[in-house]
């Protein structure tokens, strides 16, 4: 599998290097998957373990040797915590060549293992790929997987689901759960402190994103009757409030109890007051059409240039998916443009 290695990275890279011991396993792994492959050790009396997720309870008896990931980001934090899974959700949008992430593949390489098998979840949770790869371990702790699934799922392994809702985990949580299910807690707890330190750094860095008023919205030109709002949960608006920005007030009137996404009659637009309006978009011509729309285009922070759409889709999924591998990402290539946005650069 082709690996790619950029800049940006370094800091992800540096991580995963600094993980303690290495010890690769093997075992009768089926074929076209990867050996198992682990860098750390688990803590003592890890096991058996209990988690109690928003589908109902798993027990794991012992060490998983074999482990595979359902989402888009549970694969990251696997392997910031020294495992390597041996199947892992492709990466079908912002996603390179390999179905798989820049930063991830650094952190792959960097740990001396084999690629993961990628399967395709765009038409739900593909039980039958999993399967084949026999895991002993499935993490879905930021998925989107219904009971159903679930219960197929846990025939093959025992399963670790979202803690609440589908979609929304941060990646704190989920970095705390997977090192429980894989008995590194920890180990969890020192990446999560290590990356807290990043944060704090780049907030200290950016003192532009210190209270800024954020909206991050999507815009389509297929559709600009209604304007979309991601609310608070949803892991690409918790990064940004990691750095220090709060929710403008439409934001609260946007969203329903419960929902990590509203929508608001393009109508409406103009009320929509923030200090910096944020959406991604599929490419740059995108962009044009949005501000020169009637009613989107009357958005304040639109209409002000303070309005940024992500056009690079690596990015974007950086920045929609933050982990403790993607999160040095977005604050080299896309937090400046977020500062930028908010200065009416």
């Amino acid at each position: 599998m082709k690996r790619i290695l950029v800049a940006p990275l370094a800091a992800a890279t540096l991580l995963v290097a600094a993980l303690a011991g290495c010890s690769t396993g093997s075992t009768d792994a089926t074929a076209g998957a990867a050996d198992p492959t682990t860098t750390t050790t688990v803590d003592p009396d890890a096991f058996p373990v209990r988690i109690e997720h928003a589908l109902g309870e798993t027990t794991i008896e012992a060490e998983p040797t074999r482990v595979a990931t359902l989402g888009w980001t549970d694969q990251d934090s696997a392997v910031a915590l020294g495992v390597v899974p041996v199947g892992a959700t492709k990466i079908t949008w912002g996603g390179n060549e390999d179905g798989s992430t820049a930063w991830f593949d650094a952190a792959v390489e960097e740990a001396g293992a084999e690629a993961p098998v990628r399967y395709d979840d765009a038409d739900g949770a593909p039980i039958d790929e999993i399967a084949e790869l026999a895991p002993d371990l499935i993490l879905a702790t930021n998925s989107g997987i219904t009971e159903a699934e679930y219960a197929k799922l846990s025939k093959i392994a025992p399963v670790v689901a979202y803690p609440e809702a589908p979609w929304t985990t941060s990646w704190q949580t989920s970095l705390e759960m997977i090192g429980r299910a894989l008995g590194r807690t920890a180990l969890a707890e020192e990446v999560a402190a290590e990356t807290e330190t990043t944060l704090e750094e780049a907030s200290a860095d950016n003192p532009e994103l210190d209270g800024a008023e954020l909206i991050y919205g999507y815009l389509t030109p297929t559709d600009l009757s209604t304007v979309g709002i991601y609310a608070p949960a949803d892991p690409r608006v918790a990064i940004l409030r990691d750095l220090g920005m709060v929710d403008a007030p439409a934001v609260a009137d946007a969203i329903k109890p419960g929902e990590f996404y509203g929508t608001v009659s393009a109508e409406q637009a103009s009320e929509l007051g923030s200090d910096v309006f944020i959406t991604w978009v599929e490419s740059s011509d995108d962009v044009t059409q949005i501000e020169q729309d009637r009613l989107v285009g009357a958005i304040p922070a639109v209409a002000g240039g303070h309005f940024y759409a992500e056009d690079d889709k690596a990015t974007a999924m950086a920045s929609t998916n933050p982990t403790p591998l993607s999160i040095p990402v977005i604050i080299s290539d896309f937090v400046p443009h977020v500062v930028a946005a908010i200065e009416g650069a």
